[in-house]
């Protein structure tokens, strides 16, 4: 079972492919007339949105399309041999050998009931047929490769035991047991936290330059190409629109859809009264609906009757004087790409008003059996998923709430809403107490005031319920109008206050995409006149230009009702581009607070440092600081002594000998009200330089 001999040309090579999907009552083209070259050791980054084609692309690659899939035109070559002509044998030999997959979910690609170890040497063994303890030796090294700590320990464990980090990092450590000539990666980080993607990322370069393999790179996340690939594709609705080198596509895009997509998502500087983002008009073209011409043409600024709808499409035609630069455009040497974004609304930043919420030394303890698996009676853990949360929060004001998983946002957010109740502390609401009150004894008042908007749109929604019947219930518990009439009436002002049209009322949720649900979601939040709205990570599963969309949305509903927002998020360039103040949160402490322009500017908690170091910009004149924070969150359930970070902290070294381990730091006020719970002197404090710059033109 030998690998394909040498290649000298690129190592994987697709030209004019098109596949489609056979259903029984039409053939849907996923993928059209889409060319795209893999050199040896080259990372290339396929980008677009949901829908677009590049899972389709990748399981081309991998001859893996289901039933109802086929190629229905071009070809895909590996070193030089063209995949389709190859037998099941040889295919089967080359996948997984020659050719590995990480996918966005590390449960997907391991087995439940099988030891990590197991699992790794089963790859070897199957493909090149050698002997268990050189397979276990080869498993070891790859383990200390993707940096985890303990190798021995990491391979006797069952995936549950590990974390989501660790689990990614197992499938990574999979994929490269054989030395594969090429990896493809789908969205590998998406459901990873920031600082976990940053050494995740990190990790797949280093590999890359160690074991010199080539990389097919999907991601909607254009900062994070920008940080792991040479060259880019951009997709959209099946097609390549634009390819390049990332310099050419970052600083001199040629097609209208990159530069859409480009305006649609905050980078450093962007502001949201003065500069909000553009999203991109109209929607996704469904595959079978797909316009005659340019497929962006309904959303695009520089449409031209007559010419970008003809009817034999458009071709990808080289970018003048760089052969390797190519768009699908017919406009795009005639159109000024430096010109001025038209001016959009700006708008006055709102008034913050009275103080509406008030934390008070809140704290949110969980008693847990000590064996949690078994645990009938015996010794209980007590897990401080919340310790001695302070802060307020005033009338029209957007407060980010920052930090990983297992940090206590989500708990706090609970607490707040009355799905759970504080340990101790106090919550005023209005001056009313309510951290003792769950919500089903709360007056109705209370519960319309505090609302929640959900991450996943998908959930929040009853299938078999109209999305106008879903809002109408949301009126009735919270008492809105006096009759029918009267909440079909408050109905109809509130689809338009989300900018749904109205007879979306009649419409199921499955008739509706991911950013339309959400609209829904925060209709019925507002349906109450809420006076704050927690909203939790609302945009992280929508796609780039939606995002702009939904966010901006809010913000418009913000200014109009004068709404409190509790912004729950890791993403740090919308938290950026959004919020006033924000909270940054580990391990249940709030570790640092303060306005944005504060918690983004030197001195920062050393934890912050990191979360700002790890954020992906799509922005080739920005200069990072690079920290990678070693080892996973600890667990809150056994939680380190003294400080909470001090097992990461980088800084631990300026500190009194020991002091980190024993004592939890004071909570300190710096200038203009700006707090941090570290030890560091003042010193070493206004020792810090920027994570962020941007490079001067």
């Amino acid at each position: 079972m030998s690998k394909l001999q040498a290649h000298d040309g690129p190592i994987l090579e697709i030209d004019n492919l098109s596949i489609s999907f056979f259903t029984r009552l039409r053939e849907i083209p996923a993928v059209m007339d889409f060319s795209v070259s893999v050199q040896p050791g080259e990372a290339v980054g396929l980008v677009g949105e949901s829908g677009c084609g590049k899972s389709t692309v990748a399981l081309g690659v991998m001859q893996d399309l289901g039933v109802n899939g086929r190629v229905v035109g071009g070809t895909i070559r590996f070193k030089g041999r063209d995949l389709s002509q190859m037998s099941a044998e040889e295919l089967r030999d080359i996948r997984g050998n020659e050719i590995a997959m990480i996918y966005q979910e590390p449960m997907a690609s391991l087995n439940p009931a099988m030891k990590i170890g197991k699992q790794l040497i089963e790859v070897p063994m199957i493909h090149e047929g050698i002997g268990e303890k050189e397979a276990w030796q080869r498993a070891l090294d790859v383990v200390r490769d993707v940096k985890l700590p303990d190798p021995e320990r990491i391979l006797k464990s069952f995936p549950h035991q590990l974390s989501g980090g660790q689990q990614q990092r197992i499938v990574i450590a999979m994929a490269l047991m054989s030395k594969p000539s090429l990896l493809i990666l789908d969205e590998p980080t998406t459901a990873l936290d920031v600082t976990v993607e940053a050494a995740v990322v990190e990790l797949v370069k280093d590999l890359g330059k160690k074991y010199g393999t080539s990389m097919l790179f999907i991601s909607h996340n254009l900062g994070l190409v920008l940080e792991t690939c040479d060259r880019i594709c951009v997709m959209y609705s099946g097609e390549a629109v634009e390819t390049g080198s990332i310099r050419d596509v970052f600083d001199k895009m040629r097609h209208p859809y990159t530069q859409a997509l480009f305006r649609s998502i905050p980078l450093p500087g962007a502001n949201k009264n003065a500069r909000p983002l553009v999203a991109i008009p109209g929607n996704f073209p469904l595959p079978h609906e797909r316009p005659q011409g340019c497929n962006f043409g309904p959303r695009c600024d520089y449409f031209e009757e007559g010419r970008c709808n003809r009817a034999e499409g458009i071709p990808m035609e080289p970018v003048l004087g760089n052969e390797r630069h190519a768009s699908r455009c017919l406009r795009f040497e005639e159109i000024d790409w430096n010109a001025p974004i038209k001016a959009s609304v700006t708008t006055e930043a709102p008034e913050k008003g009275e103080v509406v919420l008030k934390i008070d030394n809140l704290k949110k303890y969980y008693e847990v059996a000590a064996n949690a698996l078994f645990g009938k009676g015996g010794d209980t853990k007590v897990v401080k998923a919340n310790e001695t949360l302070s802060f307020e929060a005033r009338e029209s004001e957007t407060l980010a709430i920052v930090g990983e998983s297992g940090c206590g946002k989500s708990t706090f957010a609970k607490v707040l809403m009355g799905l759970e109740t504080a340990t101790d502390g106090q919550i005023l609401l209005d001056n009313r107490n309510i951290e003792g009150t769950r919500i089903e004894k709360r007056d109705t008042k209370t519960v319309a005031d505090v609302q929640m908007v959900f991450q996943n749109p998908f959930d929040t929604l009853n299938p078999s319920m109209t999305v106008g019947r879903q809002i109408t219930r949301a009126l009735e518990v919270f008492g809105v109008g006096k009759n029918d009439a009267e909440r079909r009436a408050e109905l109809m002002r509130l689809l338009d206050l989300v900018k749904l049209p109205r007879e979306f009322a009649d419409r199921m949720p499955r008739q509706l995409s991911g950013g339309q649900k959400q609209r829904v979601g925060i209709a019925r939040a507002f349906a109450g006149g809420a006076r704050i709205v927690v909203a939790d990570e609302p945009v992280s599963a929508l796609d780039v230009s939606v995002q702009a969309a939904v966010t901006d949305l809010l913000m418009e509903i913000q200014r109009e009702k004068k709404t409190t927002l509790l912004f729950i998020s890791h993403d740090l360039s919308i938290v950026r581009y959004l919020s006033d103040r924000v909270m940054v949160m580990y391990l249940g402490h709030v570790v640092e607070l303060g306005t944005t322009e504060q918690v983004f500017a030197p001195p920062y908690h050393p934890y912050t440092e990191a979360l700002l170091s790890a954020v992906p910009i799509a922005d080739t004149s920005v200069e990072k600081k690079h920290i990678v924070l070693e080892g996973d969150v600890p667990s809150a359930m056994n939680p380190p002594s003294g400080c909470p970070f001090q097992t990461r902290c980088r800084w631990k070294s300026q500190v009194p000998a020991g002091l980190c381990e024993i004592e939890v730091p004071p909570m300190r006020t710096l200038d203009d009200g700006h707090q941090l719970k570290c030890h560091l002197a003042e010193v070493k404090l206004a020792e810090m330089e920027p994570v962020i710059k941007v490079a001067a033109e």
